[in-house]
């Protein structure tokens, strides 16, 4: 049985509560990294927190720029609350400057709210954090599993147009040797034409035309590049079918491809079929780095 393939485009979203006053909502996104690249965005003093769900990430996720969210939601009836005590302090020292100093007027009730500790609510309070970690905790393994399973969703149709990517370069491949096979009796001509010559030409040495014979006769054959692509293509497909981490391997492997590709290209030319040929090898290089584009968003 095969493994999974996964993309690394995904989100999921869960919802849990800490409390009868305090809920929460926990989401992750992810997109496609050389490695694994986690960031967190946390409501201030939840250290311990962060580490364990990075903790849980690593063993969830291998790779991908992975974005974890926690945000918090209170019941309607704990509203705002004001720090009256702070407040009043506040004023009084507020009054106290302004008699000693002789000046008159009052303190501005907006520049008293901004004061640090004037009013709660923007955080978990610290009874709160405890059952909030813990509340978080238990919704990770939730919340990475729906992940997972958007990535691999999105990695199953890559897969399937990865398989169809190589399907067009395998019937290229096979045009390719129909026009090789009708190009062989011209190419045999050109090279016993030019045969002829060399040989005609008395002042050249037997050595110089071994060579020339052997560039010419190199410079048309592009069986090998074919039954390499070929074979690409069946370790390509191989690689999909096992499935599993083959985002690096596939991606080696394409630039194998590539090579062959650009091979062929440099040894057509000449006749209305060779310029067939050069379009099919175009067409292979075009479905290779559309593979490339894909290869890079798998784990």
């Amino acid at each position: 049985m095969s493994a999974p393939i996964r993309s690394m485009t995904g989100f999921a979203s869960v919802t849990g509560r800490a409390s009868e006053t305090l809920g929460f909502t926990l989401s992750a996104k992810s997109v496609n990294h050389r490695f694994l690249d986690p960031h967190l965005r946390l409501p201030g003093g939840m250290d311990a927190l962060e580490m364990e769900l990075r903790k849980l990430l690593k063993e969830h996720v291998r790779r991908g720029h992975v974005e974890i969210t926690l945000q918090l939601e209170r019941s309607a009836r704990t509203g705002v609350q004001v720090n009256l005590p702070l407040l009043r302090v506040h004023v009084d020292a507020y009054r106290a400057a302004a008699t000693n100093l002789e000046l008159s007027g009052e303190p501005d009730l907006n520049a008293l709210l901004r004061l640090p500790g004037a009013l709660s609510g923007d955080a978990a309070p610290t009874e709160d954090q405890a059952a909030l970690q813990q509340a978080v905790i238990e919704v990770v393994p939730q919340l990475l599993a729906e992940l997972n399973t958007m990535r691999e969703r999105e990695g199953a149709a890559l897969a399937d147009e990865m398989r169809a990517g190589m399907g067009r370069i395998h019937q290229m491949v096979t045009e390719v040797r129909s026009l090789r096979a009708e190009t062989l009796p011209q190419i045999y001509n050109t090279l016993r034409e030019r045969l002829q010559s060399l040989l005609a030409d008395t002042s050249i040495s037997e050595d110089r035309i071994l060579t020339e014979a052997a560039m010419l006769a190199e410079r048309g054959d592009v069986d090998e590049e074919m039954v390499r692509l070929d074979t690409h293509v069946q370790h390509f497909i191989e690689h999909l079918n096992t499935g599993g981490e083959i985002g690096k391997k596939l991606d080696f492997l394409l630039q194998e491809f590539n090579r062959e590709a650009n091979t062929l290209l440099s040894k057509t030319g000449g006749s209305a079929h060779s310029m067939r040929i050069t379009e099919l090898g175009l067409a292979v290089k075009s479905e290779i780095e559309r593979a490339r584009e894909q290869v890079q968003n798998l784990e």
